[in-house]
């Protein structure tokens, strides 16, 4: 059964397409489950002061999980439609995060650091914030908030683990050691929480030009024994699973023979499939 558990869509402001368009398509690229999985609205800063287009206003939170009940109900003869959230994971506001968790019968719920306090790190528009800072720490920061999103029980999936590569800053390489060491412990921490972690396929057409995890890094997780679903990440119906079928090939290489799929909170490994 193919799968594709991230997608973003019109109401976060910076993707396009409708809900609907998203699962025609994915009856026309023959998925067997779709995972719909729009951005948690934002928490810690003022939408209206904020860069715009970054996320769905709170009142349209309930309308979106609606919509995703009504088509789920709608094409149940023709795709499975799993409901979802990419919840942002942001320190200092557990109790908020955690209010909207509880208050929908989410399937999944997608854990990303996308924040740095007021920071976001995977924005084109906000790659000054690299300016001044040392490399090194803020993999240290992005990595220790990454255990600290697996370890609230929040999220079901980590995703993009090392989203924070994608616009190609880093420590220097001289430096090697301590990235992976907080690379590690962030990893540990995941596994520690019993949570899943998603091979993220956009990556490929970021700057970073690799997935999200890069190999390596995809591999330690395997070795924690890291359950992994897949996500494509897609803004658009048109690039829904996109090189998804480069992910596919890249776990079955590695000897993964299952991925991850969600219902109501619970998981369920599936065969892969090429």
């Amino acid at each position: 059964m193919l799968i594709d558990y991230h997608t973003h869509h019109e109401r976060c402001g910076h993707a396009v397409g409708t809900l609907e368009q998203y699962v025609l398509r994915g009856i026309e690229l023959g998925l067997g489950q779709l995972g719909l999985s729009d951005h948690m609205p934002l928490l810690h800063v003022d939408p209206a002061r904020y860069y715009p287009e970054m996320a769905m206003p709170m009142d349209e939170l309930p309308r979106y999980v609606e919509e995703v009940l009504a088509l789920k109900q709608k094409y149940r003869d023709r795709i499975d439609i799993r409901l979802g959230l990419e919840g942002d994971y942001i320190q200092g506001f557990e109790n908020e995060i955690k209010a909207i968790v509880d208050a929908y019968p989410w399937d999944y719920v997608i854990g990303s650091v996308h924040f740095l306090g007021e920071w976001d790190v995977t924005d084109f528009r906000q790659t000054a914030g690299w300016e001044g800072r040392d490399p090194l720490d803020v993999y240290r920061t992005y990595y220790d908030a990454v255990g600290r999103a697996a370890e609230t029980g929040f999220y079901d999936i980590v995703g993009h683990f090392d989203v924070i590569k994608r616009f190609g800053y880093g420590p220097a390489p001289e430096q090697a050691a301590e990235r992976e060491a907080a690379e590690n412990e962030a990893l540990r921490r995941i596994a520690d929480s019993g949570i899943a972690m998603e091979l993220n396929a956009s990556g490929l057409t970021k700057p970073c030009a690799e997935m999200f995890p890069a190999e390596g890094l995809l591999r330690r997780a395997l070795a924690l024994g890291i359950p992994l679903t897949l996500g494509s990440d897609a803004h658009d119906p048109a690039k829904l699973s996109e090189n998804l079928d480069k992910a596919r090939t890249q776990l079955l290489a590695l000897g993964v023979r299952e991925v991850a799929t969600f219902d109501r909170r619970r998981r369920t490994m599936i065969a892969l499939t090429e």
